[in-house]
């Protein structure tokens, strides 16, 4: 069992236009409710995958009221700690004409300091009943700040590995708790974290410092650009393939969950980074978001390409010799 943990959830209302212009009218061509928030892309990917999963969050007011009906159509299962204040919306603008993305997010919720309790106390238990426990998305307020570095804590207290992709003024605390694995996209890394990426020389420093945290496996995507990840104190360079993109929303939540995929499915460092890479493509590829169909991740699987930069991993011939 996968266990994503979403501390900001988002309903987001998806309007699609053939095209539009600022301070006019117009009426859109389709119009969906749909369920947003880092952490449950990833369990809608997972779904796709066979992966069985659930997410834990918080809920709250007439859009969390939404927010249930949809993740239980969506067939998401689901725990959440209802909040007195109203989950966050945004409106997705899509213009067909111009493949263009537009979202207007709403505030974010105001968590009380009891219901943040709550959540821990209830998040320790469900850590102990699950293999992989996923910390994505940011923190909505203060009051929820040290919940990802309190989880992580309690992943590695029961030996469950912890999949940590996060920004803002907690990602800093959540490194120091040492999760297992770490993704995070260029942009997320330099606001957060105050790191500048102005070369591939950076961003190799960068991998090796996670390292030296105790964070065994790491990744930093950049859209179309090569990616980075680390496995040790191993590097690799990745080129995803090339693509007309639609809308790249929750295609690093889609490399994520590759990334579980092939962990639960015991897969090979190389194979898992191709599929990862393979559904974060075709994502982009898309308007939905984190809907990826293993057909569609299998178009692209083969078309990834990586190379080990620097230090080189020695290979032992342990097959049987005869004499």
């Amino acid at each position: 069992m996968v266990l994503t943990v979403t501390l900001n959830p988002l309903l987001e209302k998806r309007l699609y236009f053939e095209k539009i212009e600022l301070g006019k009218s117009f009426r859109s061509t389709k119009e969906e409710l749909t369920a947003g928030g880092k952490g449950i892309n990833i369990n809608r990917q997972l779904n796709l995958l066979g992966i069985k999963n659930s997410s834990f969050t918080f809920l709250g007011g007439s859009n969390g009221k939404l927010l249930r009906s949809i993740l239980t159509h969506e067939q998401i299962e689901y725990s959440a700690v209802p909040t007195k204040s109203e989950t966050r919306s945004a409106d997705l603008v899509f213009e067909n004409h111009n493949k263009r993305l537009t979202t207007f997010f709403g505030i974010n919720s105001s968590i009380s300091k009891e219901e943040s309790d709550e959540f821990k106390h209830r998040l320790e238990k469900m850590i102990q009943n699950c293999s992989i426990v996923i910390f994505s998305g940011s923190s909505p307020c203060k009051e929820t700040n040290d919940i990802f570095p309190y989880g992580i804590e309690l992943a590695n207290k029961f030996d469950k590995i912890s999949v940590l992709d996060t920004y803002g003024e907690h990602h800093s605390k959540c490194i120091e708790a040492k999760p297992t694995i770490i993704h995070n996209n260029s942009n997320e890394i330099e606001s957060s974290l105050g790191v500048s990426f102005q070369s591939e020389e950076e961003k190799i420093k960068f991998l090796e410092n996670i390292y030296s945290k105790g964070i065994k496996l790491s990744f930093i995507t950049d859209g179309e650009k090569p990616a980075y990840a680390s496995k040790y104190d191993f590097h690799y360079k990745i080129y995803p393939p090339k693509i007309e993109t639609f809308d790249p929303t929750g295609s690093g939540d889609a490399f994520v969950a590759g990334i579980v995929y092939g962990i639960e499915n015991s897969l090979v460092f190389d194979d898992f980074l191709k599929i990862a890479t393979a559904l974060g493509t075709a994502n982009a590829s898309l308007w939905s978001t984190c809907r990826v169909t293993v057909e569609q991740m299998n178009l692209y699987n083969e078309k990834v390409k990586f190379e080990p930069i620097g230090k080189k991993m020695k290979l032992i011939d342990d097959s049987p010799t005869i004499y």
